[in-house]
């Protein structure tokens, strides 16, 4: 039999685990609502470090880019594409390994086009993500994002319609 001791350690790593795939779920949360939400306007590091370590990595059917900034510049340049998007996403899936995570996360992004581009008005992604995090001692942060493209539909822009999304 146990010792309450014992008992009290193994419920203390099970509560530690709890957290950690609570905290990795809210975090790569807060990312897709920042998709959605970045006017481009505020530096980057006011937004996005919270999220990412400085080194992250970042990889889509339309590009890559390194590091917070070179998101920020990634993003303000893919959202001035769209009038809005909606980003979401679900059925987080977490690995931990101590202070090393790994997320797969199903994501559906809708994207409205401007007034005028098309008239069927939008373009939707549905795929998932492949991510990687650190727990720093501000927390965990995403350090590698991959999405991956399962379907799309709806009219793309011009320069995407010979890419294989």
């Amino acid at each position: 039999m146990p010792s309450t001791h014992d008992e009290i350690a193994d419920l203390r790593r099970q509560v530690r685990i709890l957290r950690d795939r609570a905290d990795l779920r809210e975090l790569f949360d807060r990312y897709v609502s920042a998709l959605d939400t970045y006017g481009g306007t505020e530096p980057a590091g006011d937004r996005f470090a919270e999220l990412f370590t400085e080194d992250v990595t970042f990889t889509f059917p339309i590009g890559t880019s390194e590091g917070i900034e070179g998101f920020t510049a990634f993003q303000r340049e893919a959202g001035a594409r769209w009038a809005r998007s909606h980003h979401l996403a679900a059925n987080h899936s977490i690995g931990l390994d101590g202070d090393r995570a790994t997320l797969r996360v199903q994501q559906l992004t809708f994207h409205v086009h401007h007034d005028g581009d098309h008239p069927a008005g939008r373009f939707d992604v549905g795929g998932h993500c492949v991510a990687a995090a650190v727990r720093t001692d501000s927390g965990w942060r995403l350090n590698r994002v991959a999405y991956h493209v399962v379907w799309d539909s709806g009219d793309r822009l011009p320069e995407f319609a010979g890419a294989r999304l």
